[in-house]
């Protein structure tokens, strides 16, 4: 018989107990164990219900900080080890099986929020009781005329009671009393501290107003001041206090001793320095975290006049490979290995490596001249990543891509300079990786557009921003128009009319080319419509339609043309898709299956570009094509008189080995009469061009095939 497993409950009352048994020991409390389980179990209820909470929110584990200290665990060995407690064991017991990473980044959020609090509450409370001793003390030097020794044995009551040091000088320094707290701050015996002057206890971190309210006290100008302040302990070592001074008058108001109320400090500091290091370096590489480079440059970059700065901005080329076939863990000890060889790179005075996240890290070096310097920078890193990493019996080869960017402080904002390293060290990358690019302000302003243009794109097709032209397709032979082919076109609200080279790629980079697409293919149909009504014939003018690499892919091509056809009453036959050759090198069957489709439907299939690809000619048989766009590079030559006899050698050719494959051609970018004549005699089918007509409205169409028809 198996025992039930523990319930929600059952594992919080663990928790609770595991972390009684670790902090009872430091606490000062007449309760017993068991009582003072009880008393922290609603605590640990408030801490589970904070890490599973929907939102984090800081004050349920400040309060619970707070309320330690309100339940008497103000040894600093009481905080440290509740946060032992809660880091080990709050998961594991209140976690019920959610996601760990997230679970532990809200856990450790949960350790700040308790230290926060812990260290609020608790100087809150020295306060008062400081503020307490302070009126005893004065209360007690202002009765002394009245009531001597009452007074004097009170506040040696209070004096020697206190959990926090005093101590009492003469306005010379002189130290002439100190209560036990004090001197087990100081370590070592009393003579250690009495005896000996306050101007013997300087330390190199005090701040520049100390001394300077010190003298104002002694001299009757201030009644008392507050400052954080560091001690020298006889054996070397350092205490930190929260310092507050007084001065004590005698019944004629005049000035007559100084009183010392000291609270130690260190562990709470050596705590809030743990806790601002994990939160500025990087856990898995030790290296400065984003946090920290940004407060450096941020530094760096308001600098005074005749400052510069040099940035390498590093991202390691197929790093994404290695943790696909190696796995997270290989990755991490290569990013670690990495991280030691560019901290190895940047010890001169002024620079600094970090780690941004992921596999991309930064150098930053700073001085009066760093044109130099940077460059020199970037050799060092690239040398320094060329030795292979051995990770579990492997040698992985390491690349990196360099973005770098130097100029003076002062003239860009942090950000701006990140931003351009980011998109120079892409540049890189694109170019071949393993190597590094110095920031070009044009390359960057390109790179904006790009980016804003791609944001932009989305709401673009919703407010219908894009729109069609449409340029004649003429038949060689006897001059009629026998179609048009539909070019897209932008109108950006702030950049004008942008063609399609401005932002196809864009669309094809996110996606967005198949419902781009879609649309233009569904408008051009409805004007293929629009035309066959106004002209009257039964025989249309054919549209011919350019279709992306990433249409080509999409699982619904087929049948999103279909449905645009049925829907506007066109015949297969009036629609040609355009295919760059380039898209079709080397393709299987199952990227030609879609085209086969449409083609054995009746739609036409051009391959576009064709001569640009390298492609195989006799591959031409196995491509569901019926007509050849041959490329505008074949046929310049033959806007002058003579033409290149090569060129007319290879298009005589062309058109040859395709009228042999019952397939027809159309030439691109005729511009004028006498290349439009050669083309024909040459006998190609049908041409497009300035030399009949610019891209334009559907209108003009219309009236180009008008006037055509009526001769």
């Amino acid at each position: 018989m198996t025992a039930e497993p523990d319930g929600p409950e059952d594992r919080l009352r663990r928790f609770a107990t595991i972390w009684s048994r670790a902090v009872f020991p430091v606490t000062s409390t007449s309760l017993t164990r068991p009582e003072f389980e009880e008393q922290l179990l609603p605590l640990a209820r408030r801490l589970s219900e904070a890490l599973r909470a929907r939102s984090f929110e800081a004050e349920t584990p400040k309060e619970v900080g707070a309320a330690l200290v309100g339940a008497h665990c103000t040894d600093p060995d009481a905080l440290a080890r509740s946060l032992d407690c809660v880091d080990a064991y709050l998961v594991l017991y209140c976690g019920e099986d959610g996601p760990q990473e997230e679970l532990r980044t809200r856990c450790s959020r949960l350790q700040h929020a308790m230290a926060a609090g812990f260290a609020q509450e608790l100087r809150e409370r020295t306060l008062a009781e400081q503020e307490a001793i302070a009126q005893a003390a004065l209360r007690a030097q202002g009765v002394v005329a009245q009531a001597l020794h009452a007074s004097e044995a009170r506040f040696r009551a209070v004096f020697e009671g206190a959990a926090i040091g005093i101590g009492i000088a003469d306005l010379e320094g002189n130290i002439l009393q100190v209560n036990g707290a004090l001197v087990r701050m100081f370590g070592g015996g009393e003579q250690g501290v009495r005896g000996r002057n306050v101007s013997e206890w300087t330390h190199a971190d005090d701040a520049p107003q100390v001394w300077r309210l010190y003298d104002e006290l002694v001299r009757g100008e201030r009644e008392h001041y507050h400052v954080e302040k560091a001690f020298y302990r006889p054996d070397g070592t350092v205490l930190w206090t929260n310092l507050t001074v007084s001065l004590l008058r005698d019944a004629d108001g005049q000035p007559q001793y100084q009183l010392a109320l000291m609270e130690d400090t260190t562990e709470r500091r050596l705590l809030n320095l743990r806790l601002r290091y994990e939160a500025t370096h990087d856990a898995l590489t030790g290296l400065p975290n984003r946090t920290l480079f940004f407060e450096r440059l941020e530094k760096v970059l308001a600098a005074g006049e005749g400052q510069r700065f040099g940035l390498c901005y590093l991202d390691l080329d197929g790093f994404k490979t290695i943790n696909d076939s190696l796995g997270h863990a290989a990755g991490d000890r290569l990013l670690v290995e990495v991280a030691d060889r560019l901290q190895s790179c940047a010890t001169a005075p002024g620079e600094m490596v970090a780690r941004l996240g992921g596999d991309e890290f930064v150098a930053l070096t700073t001085g009066p001249d760093t044109h130099r310097e940077v460059d020199d920078l970037a050799a060092r890193i690239m040398n320094a990543l060329v030795a292979p990493v051995r990770i579990e019996g492997r040698e992985l080869t390491v690349r990196g891509s360099i973005g770098i960017v130097e100029g003076p402080a002062g003239e860009r904002s942090p950000a701006e300079v990140l931003r351009s390293a980011d998109i120079t060290m892409y540049r890189a990358k694109s170019a071949g990786g393993n190597r590094f690019e110095l920031a070009d302000p044009e390359a960057d302003a390109r790179a904006i557009t790009r980016h804003g243009l791609t944001t932009a794109l989305p709401a673009a097709l919703e407010r219908g921003e894009f729109f069609i032209e449409y340029q004649p397709l003429v038949h060689l032979g006897d001059g009629s128009v026998r179609g048009a082919e539909a070019l897209v076109r932008w109108l950006h609200p702030q950049h004008g009319v942008l063609g399609p080279d401005r932002f196809i790629p864009l669309a094809e980079h996110t996606g967005l080319i198949v419902p781009l697409g879609r649309w233009v293919l569904e408008q051009s149909v409805r004007q293929a419509r629009d035309w066959r009504e106004r002209r009257g014939e039964p025989g249309p003018l054919r549209i011919n339609v350019n279709l992306s690499p990433c249409q080509l892919t999409h699982p619904g091509l087929v049948q999103d043309t279909v449905d645009i056809l049925e829907r506007a009453g066109v015949s297969p036959e009036a629609l040609c898709l355009e295919v760059t050759e380039s898209a079709l090198i080397g393709a299987d069957d199952d990227l030609l299956k879609p085209l086969r489709r449409l083609a054995e439907m009746g739609v036409d299939i051009a391959l576009d570009d064709f001569g640009t690809g390298y492609s195989n000619l006799a591959n031409l048989r196995r491509l569901p094509v019926s007509v050849l766009k041959l490329d505008r590079s074949f046929t310049q030559s033959m806007q002058q008189f003579p033409a290149d006899p090569v060129d007319l050698k290879i298009v005589e050719g062309i058109v040859s080995l395709a009228h042999s494959l019952d397939l027809t051609v159309t030439v691109e970018g005729v511009e004028t009469g006498a290349q439009a004549e050669q083309l024909r005699i040459l006998g190609c089918d049908t041409a497009q061009g300035w030399y009949y007509a610019r891209p334009g409205p559907p209108d003009r169409l219309h009236e180009l095939a008008l006037v055509d028809a009526t001769g």
